[in-house]
């Protein structure tokens, strides 16, 4: 029986409500991606451009830590992976996350929640940090109401687990 995860990475909480909703439409468990040491508003004031977000994007290779080894991947066939859209791209927080387990043949369903950016070159950018994974362009999900999340998800061809 196929296993299903979402984890995701929330700065202010529009992605964890999101991530919550797709695990109850995909039966999955569910995990946050949480940063080593959190974000204040300041650190994520993308106006500022001495901001610890704007840092940490201007620099592709930067890799924020994060708290916590425990998201058991080897127990999964396919993992829903959320983020808020910064810069066009998903936080390098994500990259992290991807390069700290073995996402070798697993199928990774991408989806954001976005001030108004699409995904960009988000799958190329992840693509490098988990290249043997199977990596599916999703959607940026705002505002999605319970029903229209369940119905995306049963469009993604997922198994219950």
């Amino acid at each position: 029986m196929s296993k299903t995860l979402v984890a995701y990475f929330s700065a202010g909480g529009t992605t964890k409500k999101t991530a919550v909703k797709i695990a109850e439409a995909a039966k999955a468990d569910i995990y946050e991606i949480r940063p080593e040491k959190p974000y204040t508003d300041a650190d994520l004031n993308w106006m500022d451009k001495k901001s610890r977000s704007s840092i940490e994007m201007s620099d592709k290779s930067f890799r924020p830590e994060i708290a916590g080894d425990d998201a058991h991947i080897e127990s999964y066939d396919t993992v829903f992976l959320g983020f808020p859209i910064w810069w066009y791209v998903a936080p390098t927080i994500i990259n992290t996350f991807l390069e700290r387990y073995d996402f070798s043949g697993k199928k990774i369903i991408v989806f954001a929640t976005s001030g108004g950016s699409g995904f960009g070159n988000t799958v190329k950018e992840l693509k490098v940090s988990a290249p043997e994974a199977d990596f599916i362009e999703g959607k940026v999900l705002n505002g999605k109401k319970s029903g229209e999340i369940a119905e995306w998800v049963a469009g993604m061809n997922v198994q219950e687990g």
